[in-house]
């Protein structure tokens, strides 16, 4: 552990789900329902308009990312106005090879990749906390490689392409977190990462979660008073210092006893706590059962 979005993307576990080439020709608009899963595009070539659901249009150019945490209702589009087809994500992903928008005979004037992925066993909430509603990423060229080589996984279906997928979108995830700037960032850890003085605390309390942390030592960690201290972490980050570690803590916990067969003892002192009884009680607090209920339903 240690550093705060490799743990972040640990604990979602995301994996690829699908991936289609899009492209379109002439005048074309397609509208997409709402989707509720997190979802990606890259323009390959050409241009188009996209227009998020309570959202200005942007214009994606070749080489631009966006990614939607929460994809809402949008419309994908040329830049002369056509009447939309409409279609349900859940019904297209994945379906075709190519969805075509347009005029179907001729090269297209825009080429685009767009997929979706889920989490095993996680909250996409963690996600959508960290990010804006519209992640759009320009001239990014790790991300344009990135995107191509998931398209290259799903069209080849080579031996191992459930698992290069799977690290594909959790590279694909930290280079979209790293992108977002301080402007656009929502209140939460990456908009505290970017604060000089907050990173260090929450480096240090991500690298040892199960230290018994009091709102003076992270203070001295930041070089800030108290009073100070608390005041900057709960506006930046959303939550009070021991509300945030709290919450780490259980997302951690929730991972052991998903995922390892050790004990509640040994789950307890790993995220800092004195006795299995006591972790019990913030677990099922915190939770809403106890951590052999969650294990046992995991």
């Amino acid at each position: 552990m240690g550093d705060p979005l490799s743990e972040v993307v640990r604990l979602l576990r995301p994996r690829a789900v699908f991936a289609n080439l899009i492209t379109g020709k002439g005048n074309w608009a397609v509208r997409y329902a709402e989707f509720g899963q997190p979802s990606f595009c890259i323009v390959l070539d050409g241009s188009c308009l996209l227009a998020v659901d309570g959202h200005a249009p942007v214009t994606l150019s070749a080489g631009d990312f966006v990614l939607l945490p929460t994809t809402p209702a949008f419309t994908l589009s040329s830049f002369t106005p056509a009447p939309p087809v409409h279609l349900d994500p859940r019904q297209v992903a994945g379906a075709v090879s190519e969805l075509r928008y347009g005029e179907q005979q001729g090269l297209p004037d825009m080429r685009s990749l767009g997929g979706s992925f889920m989490f095993d066993d996680a909250d996409p909430a963690l996600l959508v906390s960290l990010l804006p509603r519209v992640v759009h990423v320009q001239g990014s060229i790790r991300l344009s490689q990135l995107v191509q080589m998931v398209g290259e996984e799903v069209a080849d279906q080579k031996p191992g392409a459930d698992f290069m997928l799977s690290r594909l979108v959790e590279l694909l995830l930290v280079e979209a977190m790293r992108s977002v700037s301080t402007a656009s960032a929502p209140r939460g850890l990456l908009l505290g990462l970017s604060d000089e003085r907050l990173a260090p605390a929450l480096k240090q309390m991500h690298a040892h979660i199960d230290h018994s942390w009091t709102v003076e030592q992270l203070a001295k960690t930041a070089a800030l008073s108290r009073s100070a201290f608390y005041e900057r972490f709960t506006r930046m980050v959303g939550a009070a210092p021991m509300e945030y570690l709290l919450a780490w803590r259980m997302e951690i916990a929730k991972r052991l006893l998903r995922d390892s067969e050790l004990t509640s003892a040994e789950i307890a002192e790993r995220v800092g706590y004195a006795s299995a009884s006591a972790f019990s009680v913030a677990f099922s607090r915190h939770v809403g059962r106890p951590p052999g209920k969650y294990a046992r339903s995991a």
